[in-house]
């Protein structure tokens, strides 16, 4: 009854976590350049004696006692980098990638990472980004970030990330990418943290001016996968509250005996 219990309350925390997870993927199908967060699950042995292998060949009962001390819990989350849907705007400083690899911006927090390239021109006509934070141009190893500042004239900005205007080179957006398993962590809806020196020129991107990436967060996946968690939870929450009840009846019958 014990392993029934635990079992049954790893499966609703399990849901719970996930529900996190789930209702920010569904907040976020309208953010361009959001990554949505992919859960997955691993096994919790609750035997304090879990680590033993134990014997080649198992008794029924051993196999048993092993099988219902297996909880399912939320392993964690990765975040899935697959394109979103490119979106024509018409908006000269509006950017999007087109392949792997990120923008590169300056907050107060430090460089930051984003897919998000709805750009925008301060008062001082810096690039930046809809939060005001400067879009950073690609710089020789060494030197310190700088921001890119736009002269008045038409703009353009290549396939390449070269920004010109009116045909005069005035910068190149500072694109990098990073190697599977990177700890790429997620930070506000659309900006990222990775490790000092992880990143690396991209291969394979083009820079698409006038253009944005949509979410890669499904309206219908993250709904489906509500009311799944929905009727999850309750069979879990039913199962918890039978459990809960024959516990005070064992407790009320067996006690007074003792």
């Amino acid at each position: 009854m014990n392993s029934g219990f635990y079992s049954a309350y790893a499966g609703f925390a399990a849901r719970m976590d996930e529900l996190e997870v789930v209702a920010n993927n569904l907040a976020n199908v309208n953010t361009a350049g959001f990554k949505a967060q992919r859960e997955f699950y691993r096994s919790f042995a609750a035997s304090l004696n879990a680590p033993n292998p134990g014997p080649a060949v198992m008794t029924v009962s051993e196999a048993v006692h092993q099988a219902v001390n297996q909880f399912g819990i939320l392993g964690g989350t990765r975040m899935d980098l697959s394109q979103g849907t490119l979106e024509m705007t018409g908006n000269a400083t509006d950017v999007a990638l087109e392949g792997p690899g990120f923008f590169t911006v300056l907050t107060k927090d430090g460089v930051r990472y984003t897919r998000n390239g709805g750009f925008r021109l301060d008062k001082v006509r810096n690039l930046v980004t809809q939060q005001g934070d400067q879009v950073l141009s690609e710089q020789p190893v060494g030197r310190p970030p700088q921001p890119i500042q736009i002269p008045s004239g038409t703009l353009t900005i290549s396939q390449d990330g070269s920004v010109s205007v009116d045909g005069a080179l005035v910068a190149k957006l500072r694109l990098e990418d990073f190697p599977p398993n990177t700890p790429l962590q997620q930070e506000g809806d659309t900006y990222l943290t990775a490790p000092a020196g992880a990143g690396k020129p991209p291969v394979n991107t083009t820079v698409r001016q006038g253009s944005m990436e949509t979410s890669n967060s499904d309206a219908i996946r993250s709904t489906v996968a509500l009311i799944d968690l929905q009727r999850t939870s309750q069979m879990m929450e039913r199962a918890l509250s039978i459990f809960h009840n024959e516990f005070n009846k064992s407790a009320a019958q067996d006690l007074p005996r003792i």
